[in-house]
């Protein structure tokens, strides 16, 4: 008891010195003083890097406790970060992705303790939930591969198979209703819009001191960024090609959901995002996103089956396939252009070949080589191996030589599920915005689906981290149409 009172006294008094009287007290002046005092004696004995490490702290520590707190903050905050990873490599040499995976991390340790306190299961027993379980597991079952020649390269390479994907589950339970989604939504179109614009800064302004040093520091990286006397650009991203199929499967995603009932302010901030997003996208001198925007329009006519929307989609079609056919001397056109010619482009006859030539190792080894095997990876810890100098040039061609074609069949029924999923739930759901909504994700699962085939798509920043969130989204986006009726248990 006498304890209990002492300390009801000791917060009255600091509640008195502190807050009624503004700080204008002894106590509040001494904290005054300390505030001020702290960063000189900081700064005295640790320099410029206290100073920048007494800030960071400033920064981190808030950042942290409401990454704990709020769930949809830290996915939120995890979007954002993989948007700057690439960027701030150029610039530093800090390990940002590490700092990434801390944060997955952090919000898999908040999740965990509330499913221990709430024991809400809801989204375990779904098709989608199940697959990713499944993924998971096979890769982390790959550490015991006979074949893998080092454990080092599988810890590196789970990362994005694996512990990426723990933001399909905090993505889960952050979408709480429809305005957590369109924040989201947001959050993509914003950071995709200034990506365009960082890219057309690029484009015609030039690129940073630093951007350049990075470049001429592999001869490699920059015989690959610099085509037909340009250089590509890439914006904030690792390569022009992850950019442009960013901006495409973005892009689409704007002009779908431009058609929906939102003010017309909205629609067209919708289309000038889409319309800045495709001019950096040629500009990236990609061929992929040029084949996925055009894929995207006739997926998107099949899903909609109206004529109205057939009869624009096939003049767009039209315009656009006299446009790649007509003669040109611009070397940016000529890029693109090259695209709907690939029995003439070297690079897909080499493509060809190196899967060809792939095609026994992968029958013949049902687990695969083991994760790190080929790639980046591959050549730090498996340099030995003729394996290491293999150019997978597609994420199937990479899981298939890697986890065995056990490993293909799982990850094609991934994106089975996914598609399945969101195609789907778009017939069956009745509120329109929803229903639009749907459709977009589908959009983006089917061009993603379709550019890993000739690119690693699902396997770099952002777009891994955002592909995981929108599968979360697709199983959570139905419970918030207050018509839709669930048929069978866990669809």
């Amino acid at each position: 008891m006498v304890i209990d009172k002492a300390q009801r006294q000791l917060q009255q008094l600091f509640f008195h010195q502190l807050i009624e009287k503004q700080l204008l007290s002894p106590l509040g002046l001494m904290l005054i003083m300390g505030f001020m005092l702290f960063p000189t004696l900081v700064a005295f004995y640790f320099g410029v890097k206290g100073i920048i490490g007494l800030l960071a702290l400033v920064v981190v520590i808030p950042m942290v406790w409401f990454t704990v707190s709020n769930l949809e903050f830290g996915m939120l905050l995890t979007i954002l970060c993989s948007f700057f990873v690439n960027f701030l490599r150029k610039f530093s040499t800090v390990p940002f992705g590490t700092a990434l995976d801390a944060l997955l991390i952090l919000l898999l340790i908040s999740l965990l303790i509330r499913q221990l306190l709430q024991k809400d299961y809801k989204f375990a027993t779904h098709p989608m939930s199940v697959m990713i379980y499944l993924w998971i597991a096979y890769n982390v079952l790959q550490a015991l591969n006979p074949y893998s020649p080092s454990l080092a390269g599988w810890v590196y390479s789970v990362r994005s198979l694996a512990i990426w994907q723990i933001i399909y589950f905090v993505a889960f339970y952050s979408f709480s209703s429809l305005q957590s989604v369109y924040r989201f939504l947001i959050l993509i179109i914003v950071l995709s819009f200034l990506s365009a614009l960082y890219g057309l800064k690029q484009e015609y302004i030039g690129f940073t001191a630093q951007e350049m040093n990075w470049l001429y520091a592999d001869p490699l990286r920059y015989r690959l960024f610099f085509t037909w006397s340009r250089l590509r650009i890439f914006s904030l991203f690792s390569d022009p090609t992850s950019f442009g199929m960013s901006m495409a499967y973005t892009s689409l995603l704007c002009f779908i959901l431009a058609t929906g009932r939102y003010t017309w302010l909205a629609r067209i901030l919708l289309i000038l995002a889409a319309a800045t997003m495709l001019l950096a996208l040629g500009y990236t001198g990609s061929r992929t996103p040029v084949i996925m925007l055009v894929a995207g329009i006739v997926f998107y006519m099949l899903m909609t089956l109206n004529v109205k929307t057939i009869f624009i989609g096939g003049i767009i079609v039209v315009i656009g396939a006299g446009f790649m056919l007509k003669s040109t001397s611009n070397p940016v056109i000529y890029r693109l252009q090259s695209a709907f010619s690939p029995q003439e482009d070297s690079s897909m006859k080499l493509r060809l070949r190196n899967q060809a030539f792939i095609q026994p190792y992968i029958q013949s080894h049902p687990i695969g080589a083991g994760l790190g095997t080929i790639g980046l990876w591959g050549k730090r810890f498996n340099s030995n191996s003729w394996l290491a100098t293999f150019a997978p040039d597609s994420a199937y061609v990479r899981v298939a030589v890697e986890a065995g074609w056990i490993g293909l069949i799982i990850y094609l029924m991934l994106f089975f599920v996914a598609l399945y999923a969101a195609i789907h739930y778009y017939f069956r759901v009745k509120d329109p915005t929803i229903k639009l909504i749907y459709l977009g994700l589908a959009s983006v699962i089917f061009l993603i689906t379709l550019a890993n085939y000739p690119q690693e798509a699902a396997y770099m920043l952002p777009t891994n981290l955002v592909l995981n969130v929108i599968l979360a989204l697709i199983v959570r986006l139905k419970d918030f149409d207050v018509n839709y009726q669930q048929p069978i248990k866990g669809n």
